[in-house]
């Protein structure tokens, strides 16, 4: 029975760190409720997590409504039916791509710099000052993150999916030869409140995922230098992974029938 150890451990290590997980979210997010508050550290974080990241999730979004368009003219010229690549766009943009693709970005950049200020933080023994000073390390480091994170993603996919469908614009009118105000008039008519309505909530899910990821991963760093590099690569992998679960569970939820 010595092979079933290995199963058993790796069992009983993700049910530790699953429970380590559930228990620092719920204690950062009731953290959130109560003062103090750190304003300028909430707008610091708003600036790195939203301003910062406008040029990587526009350049993202541009070119996925662009490659998206050519796509569906390709597939969609085979049944006579190139009309509906303006409808085809704006959905999956407002959807899907919008959210998700900023949700991957800006994990990238971000997850992986909130991990590795945390973690260079918690291993020099920063985060042991902050207590013996009483100062909260949640609520000083985690909450204004985690705020800002559920402020700026919204934002963040609105701007993408406004890009996004821009870029379809410009293949399908410039390269394909729509017709300007036909595409333009076909995109309206289509959209409806409830596919931007569901792409911001997936948006705000994603910014609470990507940000708590971030600070639990560097909360719990060690090792020094190596577990700090461990700590930004798991921030990462673990982030991409939930936005892409929780993706279909709210899709689920918002369009199953």
């Amino acid at each position: 029975m010595n092979f079933l150890q290995p199963i058993g451990r790796i069992f009983l290590a993700f049910l530790a760190t699953a429970g380590h997980l559930i228990m620092f979210t719920v204690t950062a997010v009731g953290s959130c409720a109560r003062p103090p508050y750190y304003p300028r550290m909430i707008l610091r974080q708003m600036l790195d997590i939203g301003y910062y990241s406008l040029p990587v999730v526009g350049l993202t979004a541009l070119f996925a409504g662009m490659v998206l368009a050519l796509q569906s003219y390709t597939g969609f010229a085979r049944f006579s039916a190139e009309g509906a690549v303006a409808n085809v766009v704006v959905l999956s943009i407002t959807r899907e791509l919008g959210p998700v693709l900023a949700g991957l970005m800006v994990a990238g950049r971000i997850g992986a710099s909130m991990a590795a200020e945390i973690g260079t933080m918690r291993v020099t023994e920063q985060i042991d000052a902050l207590t013996t000073l009483s100062t909260n390390p949640l609520k000083y480091l985690v909450v204004p993150r985690l705020i800002a994170g559920l402020m700026m993603f919204p934002f963040l996919v609105l701007v993408a999916d406004i890009i996004g469908v821009f870029g379809g614009y410009v293949v399908a009118v410039y390269k394909l030869g729509f017709n300007a105000s036909n595409y333009i008039q076909r995109t309206y008519d289509f959209l409806q409140a409830e596919d931007v309505n569901s792409g911001l909530v997936k948006a705000a899910v994603f910014g609470v995922i990507v940000t708590l990821m971030g600070c639990y991963h560097g909360y719990h760093s060690k090792g020094g230098a190596q577990g700090v590099g461990a700590a930004t690569t798991n921030a990462v992998v673990s982030a991409c992974i939930l936005i892409l679960c929780f993706d279909y569970i709210l899709t689920e939820m918002f369009f199953a029938k």
